[in-house]
């Protein structure tokens, strides 16, 4: 059985994903832990639980979810993979992280790139990427059609969406990526948010005011 556990990090209260199967094979996505403490909780979580990390993806290269990056490299010999498009925002986020008063150790610069269609697996997960620009230029999305939920990063959130003020953004593009890759999913698929609680598409598609129309 596939099991998806979170932690939230950093001063963003970003969520940070473990997607693993009986076998302990593990994918994490969006590491946001900050500090050796925030650190230490996921290499405890691993540990106990008898992990052991594949991949490591980034869903998107904004600060808050490429900090922990560096520890998973540094401990498991992971390098990050994301969109190719993330790549001006990789390249800027220590200036980023500077402009919010706080310190990034980027790692490792991404080599290795998804793209829409693609499929991440290993072991009992089977993940579709989906690529939901606006919130970022490459945003991706990972869907599991087989246990119905999606990691879907900043794109969607709790009654709310991504923000779109930042370089990059673009809203026009972020709602037709919502309407065309996200809201098409049945209703009752459950969509893990970058921040924020987990929601389903159901419910956003009756109750989240940026799409109800």
């Amino acid at each position: 059985m596939v099991q998806v556990k979170s932690f939230t990090f950093n001063p963003f209260q970003e969520n940070s994903w473990l997607v693993y199967d009986e076998k302990g094979r593990c994918l994490i996505f969006d590491p946001g832990c900050y500090d050796d403490h925030e650190w230490l909780r996921l290499r405890n979580y691993i540990g106990e639980q008898g992990l052991r990390p594949e991949r490591l993806i980034n869903t998107h290269c904004h600060l808050d979810h490429i900090f922990g990056n560096h520890y998973l490299e540094a401990a498991f010999d992971l390098e990050p993979e994301c969109s190719e498009l993330e790549l001006p925002l990789f390249d800027n986020a220590s200036i980023a992280a500077s402009m919010y008063g706080v310190e990034l150790q980027p790692g490792r610069r991404p080599s290795v790139f998804l793209n829409e269609g693609d499929r991440v697996s290993i072991g009992a997960v089977d993940l579709q990427v989906l690529l939901t620009p606006g919130h970022s230029p490459g945003s991706l999305s990972f869907y599991n059609e087989r246990d119905g939920w999606l990691i879907a990063g900043d794109v969607l959130f709790y009654e709310s969406i991504g923000r779109t003020d930042l370089p990059g953004g673009d809203h026009g593009i972020l709602l037709r990526s919502i309407m065309e890759k996200l809201m098409v999913l049945p209703d009752d698929t459950v969509v893990h948010c970058g921040h924020g609680p987990s929601t389903t598409i159901g419910h956003e598609r009756r109750r989240n005011p940026f799409l109800v129309l």
